[in-house]
């Protein structure tokens, strides 16, 4: 994991430029979790873990909402921007180091609903690290809990293995902000470059590394109700409003 640790280590402190609004993307991201967890059955008194946080995207909407929410992530650099925001914010946020293929090495509880959002999951380059994941999520939802997340569209992106995403164009009171990937394939595995070009007064480039497995829906299902989940379903972006897929899955009542 340690190219992931770097990549949100030294992305952290930029990572809210890849939003034309991030504060506006917060409270919309936390509207549409809180629509799908109260479809579901949890009121707002719900006690959350957010085992991929980042910076604090979905954690602190979601305690702006008032969730309980406890928030984990392996970046320690993407933590301590996080606990910034939510004191900026005005909520209370547990925070934590955590691995999420070992959760249970930092969380002793269960809780009602965890989540891991914006395509954390496919970082795990290997179907045994996404097992390990996802038993290690299951292990901290208490029985009839539920497991939230959301990963790109890769039951159609590899078969074109695409060189790029499209950018983003974000304009600002000083010019423009453009975002934008390139995607090197080996396999269903990808090794991704992340670039932040800021052209305003003057231009300056940033450049981060990373690397994802592309995941398809139908392994992840599998997976899932492997490792003691149960009515896992699918929603589609046209249906949620969300930029990415969403899963949700209920753990089992009676725990392996």
């Amino acid at each position: 994991m340690d190219i992931v640790q770097n990549f949100y280590d030294h992305l952290a402190q930029q990572y809210d430029t890849l939003y034309a609004d991030w504060p506006s993307a917060v409270r919309e991201q936390a509207e549409i979790l809180h629509r799908i967890f109260r479809e579901n059955g949890f009121s707002a008194d719900a006690q959350i873990l957010d085992c991929a946080c980042g910076i604090g995207t979905q954690a602190i909407g979601l305690a702006a909402q008032g969730y309980r929410v406890t928030a984990s992530d392996i970046s320690d650099a993407a933590l301590a921007e996080a606990r910034k925001r939510a004191v900026q914010s005005g909520v209370r946020i547990r925070f934590a180091h955590a691995d999420f293929r070992a959760l249970a090495d930092t969380f002793s509880k269960q809780f009602d609903l965890v989540i891991a959002m914006d395509n954390a999951l496919p970082h795990m380059l290997t179907h045994s690290d996404l097992e390990a994941a996802a038993r290690s999520i299951a292990g901290r939802l208490r029985p009839g809990g539920m497991f939230t997340a959301s990963i790109r569209d890769y039951d159609s992106l590899p078969e074109n293995k695409p060189a790029y995403s499209a950018p983003y164009i974000h304009k600002t009171d000083k010019g423009q902000r453009v975002c934008f990937q390139t995607w090197e394939w080996n396999g269903d595995n990808y090794r991704l470059i992340q670039y932040i070009i800021d052209d305003e007064e003057t231009t300056a480039v940033s450049r981060f590394a990373c690397e994802y497995r592309a995941v398809r829906r139908a392994e992840l299902t599998a997976l899932l109700s492997a490792c003691g989940f149960q009515d896992i379903r699918w929603h589609m972006p046209e249906e949620t409003g969300f930029f990415q897929p969403i899963v949700t899955a209920v753990r089992c009542m009676m725990q392996n």
